[in-house]
């Protein structure tokens, strides 16, 4: 049987994970992983086809078109004007590793 992995479920025990499997100190750890997050930020606001993370997946920023949205305890229709909504799409490694595609 194989032996199960202690997976961190907080962002502190997540960098002391990270800093115990690279052998660098926490801050250290928190300063990699911070620097990640605002190169993944800025990389979707500067590349329409988004910022990609190999393995796991891309951030991007789409465009949503101005439309009819109606609300659900009074029925009253409105028009929402066009705006620009976050979507991280998995990879399709992620994807296999999470859910093995049927045979």
């Amino acid at each position: 049987m194989a032996k199960k992995i202690e997976v961190p479920t907080t962002k502190s025990a997540l960098m002391v994970a990270l800093a115990a499997a690279a052998d660098i100190k926490k801050a250290q750890a928190v300063a990699v992983y911070e620097k990640l997050i605002e190169l993944a930020y800025e990389g979707a606001r500067q590349n329409e086809k988004g910022w990609v993370i190999p393995g796991l997946g891309k951030l991007l920023i789409k465009k949503q078109a101005a439309r009819m949205v109606r609300n659900p305890q009074t029925g009253e229709e409105k028009k929402k004007p066009a705006c620009k909504v976050a979507k991280f799409r998995l990879a399709k490694a992620a994807k296999d590793a999470l859910v093995p595609p049927k045979k």
